[in-house]
């Protein structure tokens, strides 16, 4: 089957979405055509690869969607896919025109954030769509919530690269302080860095030699450097920046605990959406110390792959966060349940699963 993939996400950009879009086409069966605009700084024509078209960037972003959705309309006309999935509510009203002019059936994926942040158009696109794929049961309640029909939803967990981890389950970690690790873009503050920091103290009165490690980079760095210089806690907290793949691995093969107590807005939407980066850290053999609310929930398994907590208080973070490096037996345990979960939702599972859903609503069509 030909799918047209609408998203303003994909790589060479980097972030959750981006991710998962691009491991869909690459472990899907079926032939995509990614239409999704250049990355900033590169040039403004349209231009196609063999899957890839770009569309241009400009300054104004309302203007690059709306030449993104009229691409996919244009593409849609030369190409006739079987199916349009639209990777962003954004793309989702080229999705319903398509589907609208030629017959197409439009599905839709949905993450978390964006529905909250564009109601409206949200609301329009879920009710309207020929299915809705939801990351999490978070992400799902949001769809449900502005009109989207049960029927029609279907929450689809995002998946790892099964190879991710270069740890060995029987080689013991590096000798070293205890270390937590968060790995971030320093964007959203509902990640929770903030509370981070206000539980630093509190761990390591408990673990005096706790240090806490932030990779990642983004606007709010240099604010939270100063909270943490505000809190005395720079001689145990580092901000690496961005690193490349195996900077971070390595990061998570020096830790004992991934860290991000991620929380919802104050009106009980967005948040995360799922968390992909829990399942990375996993994969290194990492319990998760995770919110207890939203995607994150379906990430981390409270009891079972880490613990989660109320992720407005930080010291419930901190005691979680502290009970864990004091009891390694726990810790380990923990960090071998969410290796072997990890393993079971890979890349590859996610794809077929969307793969079978796109079958099914293409075959409902004819």
């Amino acid at each position: 089957m030909r799918i047209l993939l609408p998203t303003p996400d994909y790589p060479p950009m980097t972030g959750g979405i981006q991710l998962l879009l691009e491991r869909l086409v690459r472990h899907s069966r079926f032939s995509y055509e990614v239409i999704t605009p250049y990355s900033p700084g590169k040039a403004l024509r349209i231009a196609r690869s063999a899957d890839v078209t770009r569309t241009p960037r400009l300054a104004d972003h309302r203007a690059t969607m709306a030449i993104l959705n009229a691409v996919t309309v244009r593409r849609a006309a030369a190409l006739r896919p079987d199916a349009v999935l639209s990777g962003h509510v954004v793309t989702g009203p080229g999705a319903l025109a398509v589907r609208a002019l030629f017959g197409v059936p439009a599905i839709q994926y949905m993450h978390s954030k964006e529905l909250s942040e564009r109601p409206q158009l949200s609301r329009l696109i879920v009710r309207h769509a020929s299915a809705s794929v939801a990351v999490s049961s978070h992400t799902r309640l949001q769809a449900l919530t502005i009109g989207a029909p049960a029927a029609k939803v279907h929450t689809i967990l995002p998946g790892v690269d099964p190879k991710l981890g270069s740890r060995s389950r029987t080689v013991p970690r590096e000798a070293g302080p205890p270390t937590l690790v968060t790995v971030a873009r320093l964007e959203d503050r509902y990640k929770g860095f903030d509370v981070m920091i206000r539980a630093v103290p509190l761990i390591r009165a408990r673990v005096p030699d706790a240090r806490w490690v932030i990779v990642g980079d983004g606007s709010l760095r240099a604010e939270l450097e100063g909270t943490a210089e505000a809190y005395g806690v720079t001689d145990c907290v580092s901000f690496t920046g961005a690193l490349d793949d195996d900077s971070r691995d390595g990061w998570l093969d020096r830790a004992d605990v991934f860290a991000m107590p991620s929380r919802l807005m104050p009106d009980g939407t967005g948040g995360e959406g799922f968390g992909i980066v829990y399942l990375e850290a996993a994969m290194h053999g990492l319990p998760s110390v995770a919110g207890d609310a939203g995607g994150g929930v379906d990430a981390v398994i409270d009891g079972e792959t880490g613990v989660t907590v109320d992720a407005t208080d930080h010291v419930a973070v901190a005691d979680a966060i502290a009970d864990l490096l004091l009891d390694p037996e726990r810790r380990a345990r923990l960090g071998e349940a969410a290796r072997a979960r990890a393993e079971q939702l890979s890349w590859a599972c996610m794809a077929d699963q969307v793969d079978r859903l796109i079958e099914s609503v293409v075959a409902a069509k004819r």
